[in-house]
């Protein structure tokens, strides 16, 4: 959520801003909040005007009391009691048209960075840099399920009993390979300073309406019946939420936290023949990062975040590419964001295991994560990245260190986490 003053001072550039995101149905809603503001800080002065007048007013009462002019108190009784009664209108018409403002303002796309590409969707995010080379190799590398159905390592069948489609067991040294990538990523993070969290899996709605969009939480959230609470799609939801309404002090940050969970999602839409299987599922884990820092240093962590996955995928000897995602293909809330794509050698192509998002201080502002310094108060900037997601990098890792009898080979990093196995048979 952008700062109202800048909208207010600014509606030729937030509306630019909107073209850039091809959402041009909401133009409209720059006039609409800019009059909606405009009434409610005029009835807020109105009652602002009134509540003074009230307590002027209550002193002469006294005053005059204590005087013994008993008429003349009644007759400034009579003028308070009038004003609460306008007061109580104007505190109602203040209420909603501030409610108003901030649900149209919440609707209104964060403004993009100026290095981000102007694009309408996915399609047109721009390649960055590749690290690693991708290897074709000369025998044919099966899909996915079927080189874990080999290692007796998956069961979608039984999956599909027990929850329906989108879900799936893992088995055996599948299963234990799903762990160790977890565990290897919870290292790598922690060796690079950041601090360990398990947090909680489900959050209340006022946070989810603080780090997503409504178009989001429709597409992504599951709510549960009965109750304030939603599963978590990531736990960079959980993450940043822990900050709700905090003061931080500047010399406290930046702060850098890694944390582990399981994470549910709708996933709607129809789903192509490469996305069947673990690619696009309703429920896995993950291993996440976020930073909360100050304004001037986000650039920087944005840059540092997106290289840690870079360099985790590297080191299990899968290549990789970055990708600026183009203004259409940004959540409202962003500022800029950079994919993380690990290499095929089976599609013959790059596919998406990792996100990494600069949100400017929109999270901050819907949750009230502010930063006290020695000139004053300001709003933190939140980022946020995939370690890793090991249903979906399992693709890649199986794929990628796939060998011609079959056997699937471990990089030497991950073998501690499996037992010193060097190969899986």
């Amino acid at each position: 959520m952008i700062d109202i003053k800048f909208l207010r001072e600014n509606p030729e550039a937030v509306k630019e801003n909107i073209r850039k995101k091809f959402q041009d149905s909401k133009l409209a809603l720059v006039d609409e909040v800019i009059e909606l503001d405009k009434q409610s800080r005029e009835a807020k002065g109105k009652a602002d005007d009134l509540r003074a007048n009230r307590n002027k007013l209550s002193k002469q009462i006294g005053a005059l009391f204590a005087q013994g002019k008993r008429d003349e108190a009644e007759e400034l009784k009579a003028q308070v009691s009038a004003q609460g009664e306008a007061l109580e209108t104007l505190e109602g018409q203040e209420d909603r048209l501030s409610k108003k403002v901030t649900e149209i303002m919440m609707q209104i796309p964060n403004i993009i960075d100026p290095c981000v590409p102007i694009g309408k969707d996915d399609s047109e995010n721009v390649e960055v840099e590749k690290f690693g080379d991708p290897v074709v190799p000369d025998f044919e590398v099966p899909y996915h399920t079927d080189i874990m159905e080999k290692f007796n390592g998956i069961d979608l069948d039984s999956a599909r009993k027990v929850a329906g489609n989108g879900f799936y067991y893992l088995m055996g040294d599948i299963a234990r390979l799903h762990s160790a990538v977890i565990s290897y990523a919870r290292d790598f993070m922690i060796n690079r300073g950041f601090t360990y969290c398990v947090p909680p899996f489900m959050i209340r709605s006022n946070v989810v309406t603080g780090v997503m969009s409504f178009a989001e939480m429709d597409a992504m959230m599951y709510k549960i019946e009965g109750e304030d609470l939603y599963l978590i799609g990531t736990s960079e939801h959980s993450m940043i939420g822990k900050f709700i309404d905090t003061m931080i002090k500047e010399d406290e940050l930046p702060k850098t936290l890694t944390s582990y969970s399981p994470c549910f999602r709708k996933e709607k839409g129809a789903h192509g023949i490469e996305e069947r299987g673990v690619y696009r599922i309703h429920q896995f884990e993950k291993q996440e990062m976020i930073v909360v820092c100050k304004p001037e240093d986000s650039k920087m962590w944005f840059d540092k975040l997106w290289q840690n996955t870079v360099d985790l995928f590297r080191s299990l000897d899968i290549p990789v590419r970055t990708l600026e995602c183009c203004s259409g293909d940004l959540a409202d809330l962003k500022v800029r964001s950079i994919d993380v794509e690990a290499w095929s050698p089976r599609q013959k192509k790059y596919f998406e295991v990792g996100s990494c998002s600069n949100l400017g201080d929109a999270q901050a502002r819907r949750l009230k994560i502010r930063v006290k310094s020695k000139d004053g108060k300001y709003f933190a900037h939140t980022l946020n990245n995939t370690v890793v997601a090991p249903p979906r990098m399992l693709i890649a890792f199986l794929e990628n260190n796939l060998q011609a009898d079959g056997s699937v080979r471990i990089p030497e990093v991950l073998r501690p986490y499996m037992g010193g196995q060097e190969v899986i048979k």
